[in-house]
């Protein structure tokens, strides 16, 4: 590395003092000899060897320190003063950079909740208070929901419809004539044309399906929608064609057989009589009427 020489008002005081020896150092010599700091000979080879230069401020720079100031500049970037805060600003160049207004989560936070500068415990409490009682109304509710929905699915069940149509009533329950050989009629009879579809009145279980003497063709269903000990007996008779047989389960509205005039009739009808217990047979107008249905 060449160094450059120093100023013409430095060099002569310089000179005077002081001769540069092996190294490029400026060190007080022990003999003044002339010549000292021209060119000399090289005893081995025989060339000139050119004197050392001294360094512009007269202090040699050693080439590993220079390395290490550029390295140094490379990788950490420049510094600057200025007239901010802080006395110094390191550019980084591609560093992130926090800025001072961040406000962390709290390190001593056990519930993951962020808070706020304008949080309020207070208001909190009486939030979540408000959420859990509007959570038990909404509870509550779906509980009063189920529970109607469960009463409506039992109403429906207890739900009775007409089991035939286009028909007129020829003889309620308990008129007297010679027509019945009991001298009273036991059900109610529903007039129609032969081969009206017949339909189960109430859901339940078929006991017996087929010809019963003066009833004809009868059907006999245990009822589902009357307490299960009482076994409440529901008669369809004189019917022209049966459809279903013992053991089979019906729903209230389902195609049972149809209107005829089989057994001791005096032309096609249906005969409905109602007997709890499977015993004496008891007004079908007014069962029917408890359960919705008005022949």
């Amino acid at each position: 590395m060449r160094y450059s020489r120093p100023s013409p008002l430095r060099s002569r005081s310089l000179d005077a003092a002081f001769v540069l020896d092996r190294y490029g150092d400026w060190v007080k010599p022990t003999a003044q000899r002339r010549g000292a700091g021209r060119a000399t000979s090289d005893p081995a080879g025989g060339k000139r060897v050119a004197p050392k230069k001294e360094s512009r401020y007269g202090v040699r720079v050693a080439p590993a320190i220079a390395g290490l100031v550029a390295m140094s500049a490379a990788g950490f970037g420049t510094v600057t003063v200025g007239d901010s805060q802080d006395d110094t600003v390191m550019s980084s160049g591609p560093r992130q950079t926090t800025d001072r207004s961040y406000a962390g989560v709290d390190a001593g936070s056990t519930d993951g909740t962020d808070i706020s500068r304008s949080f309020n415990r207070q208001v909190y409490e009486e939030q979540r208070t408000t959420q859990e009682e509007q959570l038990a109304i909404v509870a509550a509710q779906r509980q009063q929901i189920e529970q109607d929905v469960e009463s409506y699915a039992e109403q429906v069940a207890d739900q009775w419809v007409i089991p035939v149509t286009g028909y007129r009533l020829t003889a309620r329950f308990g008129q007297s004539s010679g027509l019945w050989s009991s001298g009273q009629h036991t059900g109610l009879d529903l007039a129609g044309p032969s081969g009206t579809t017949i339909v189960a009145a109430a859901s339940g279980t078929v006991k017996t399906a087929g010809y019963d003497g003066a009833y004809g063709n009868k059907t006999s269903i245990v009822l589902d929608d009357i307490d299960p000990g009482n076994q409440t007996e529901m008669w369809y008779a004189h019917q022209s064609r049966i459809v279903v047989e013992p053991g089979q389960k019906v729903n209230a509205g389902d195609v049972i057989g149809y209107t005829g005039a089989t057994g001791n009739v005096t032309g096609p009808h249906l005969h409905l009589e109602v007997r709890p217990e499977g015993g004496e047979p008891v007004n079908p107008e007014e069962a029917l009427q408890e359960h919705g249905v008005r022949p």
